[in-house]
């Protein structure tokens, strides 16, 4: 079995004090191996990008325990976590914000090499002309600057900053939604390639479900900052366990133009995260919902090999939704 690279344990994340607290990630256990890709999907709002933050410690948590290679990087100080950041590195959603306009792409590559390897000049200009390779942009870009590129070249960019300094994690916040289909596809297999070649573990937050078919082993499913299912990719999009993930499933319009949706609608909003429901917090838009789901944190319970989801229903299997 393949190393654990990060580990979150019982991560808890509140923005604000009293009675007007964010709660945006509540108790939340995960575990990432070597060369695995966690899909990390769920409404917008669910905690999936303070997550990816507080997993390389870009936020503090407020509760709960983030361990990154073996060590506890929970309440490390700043001069302390740099000493971490070449090992643990990310991707953001929109590259022409994530990239200085001033510099030009040679020195956007050369920064974290310059920041985290002990190179010297002639080194890190060669490095990174052997990452623009490995990323596919051409020689000729590197002393061009980010407005000379498109979307796609510029988030090859960033993919290259991410993998300069060989990190064992990469958090990748939505790293394709501002692209087109015909770039998308080229970066998901990028990606691919590279954790293929180098055993980095991987954490992909996306709203697209069929790009998570592409790339993810497995699948953890948030909603308002509570994990409520979390899986193999196969079993938990094949046989979602949970009712939340049954109705984000549904939404999700089938390949074939000739298979008939089965279309889960749900009543009502997300509850605010200052004034969560005690219990389940799916219970206020649960077509299922009963007493016992109103009272204590849901457990989660085995729904089948490696695959685990946060309801009470599971136990009896009540727990599918008919259409």
């Amino acid at each position: 079995m393949s190393a654990v690279v990060a580990e979150l344990s019982g991560l808890d994340m509140r923005f604000g004090e009293g009675s007007r607290a964010v709660h945006a990630l509540d108790k939340v256990d995960l575990r990432l191996r070597q060369g695995e890709v966690l899909g990390l999907v769920g409404e917008s709002g669910s905690g999936k990008s303070t997550l990816g933050r507080c997993l390389l410690r870009l936020l503090r948590p407020s509760g709960g325990q983030v361990t990154v290679d073996g060590q506890d990087i929970t309440g490390l100080t700043e001069r302390r976590l740099r000493r971490m950041r070449a090992r643990m590195t990310m991707v953001f959603q929109d590259p022409w914000s994530a990239l200085n306009p001033r510099m030009s792409i040679r020195r956007l590559i050369e920064e974290p090499l310059a920041l985290h390897m002990p190179l010297d000049r002639a080194a890190r200009r060669a490095e990174a002309e052997r990452l623009a390779e490995r990323v596919h942009l051409a020689r000729a870009q590197l002393d061009r600057t980010p407005a000379e590129l498109s979307g796609g070249q510029l988030q090859r960019v960033c993919i290259a900053r991410a993998i300069a300094t060989r990190p064992s994690l990469i958090v990748l916040d939505e790293p394709t939604s501002s692209l087109d289909l015909s770039v998308r596809a080229g970066i998901l297999d990028l990606l691919a390639e590279i954790r293929a070649e180098t055993g980095a573990a991987m954490v992909f937050i996306t709203h697209d479900l069929a790009t998570l078919r592409l790339i993810a082993d497995r699948v953890a499913v948030l909603y308002l900052g509570r994990m409520l299912e979390e899986g193999p990719t196969a079993a938990v999009m094949g046989q979602p366990s949970h009712p939340y993930t049954q109705a984000l499933l549904s939404a999700h319009l089938p390949a074939d133009p000739d298979t008939t949706p089965r279309r889960i609608r749900l009543e009502g909003e997300i509850p605010s995260p200052t004034n969560r429901p005690e219990g389940c917090p799916f219970q206020t838009r649960c077509p299922l919902v009963e007493p016992r789901c109103r009272s204590g944190h849901p457990p989660m319970l085995q729904a089948g090999p490696d695959h685990l989801a946060a309801c009470v229903r599971l136990a009896d299997g009540s727990n599918r939704i008919i259409v």
